[in-house]
């Protein structure tokens, strides 16, 4: 049984968790960039110094999480690729997307979307049944 619609999913999922990391790797950049922090501090106050400083923790969470995410997409990748393990790939990709999700605190949703509805495809597609043809089947004893 062909799996193209799982893979192609989870290389969408994969794509949306490199955005995400792209994201975190800004937010650390823009953290250690002293132009970016003084025009921000000139702006905005006290409260956009708190935002700042969280900024760097934030976007390291956002790129762990990301990478983490990816890397267990391209397993569950490899697992669902030939029809090899679809059950255990289809968990995995359920996990991954709940967690990241959770951890991301929902900006990881939309690539988690792409990995759950790939994961629940896994769990939920059965191979088809062969047929009393196809199986040697002659239908009795007559």
């Amino acid at each position: 049984m062909k799996r193209t619609g799982e893979v192609i999913l989870a290389i969408l999922g994969i794509l949306g968790y490199g955005l995400l990391a792209g994201l975190g790797s800004l937010m650390v950049f823009l953290q250690n960039n002293e132009e970016f922090l003084s025009e921000m501090e000139s702006v905005g106050g006290e409260e956009m110094e708190m935002a700042m400083n969280s900024m760097e923790s934030g976007g390291i969470m956002f790129i762990t999480a990301s990478i983490l995410a990816i890397l267990l997409g391209i397993v569950a990748i490899f697992m669902v690729k030939g029809n090899k393990k679809p059950k255990p790939a289809g968990i995995l990709f359920l996990v991954t997307a709940i967690l990241v999700s959770v951890v991301t605190v929902g900006i990881g949703l939309v690539p988690g979307i792409f990995y759950l509805i790939a994961g629940l495809m896994c769990v939920v597609r059965k191979p088809p049944q062969a047929s009393g043809i196809e199986s040697g089947y002659t239908g009795g004893g007559n």
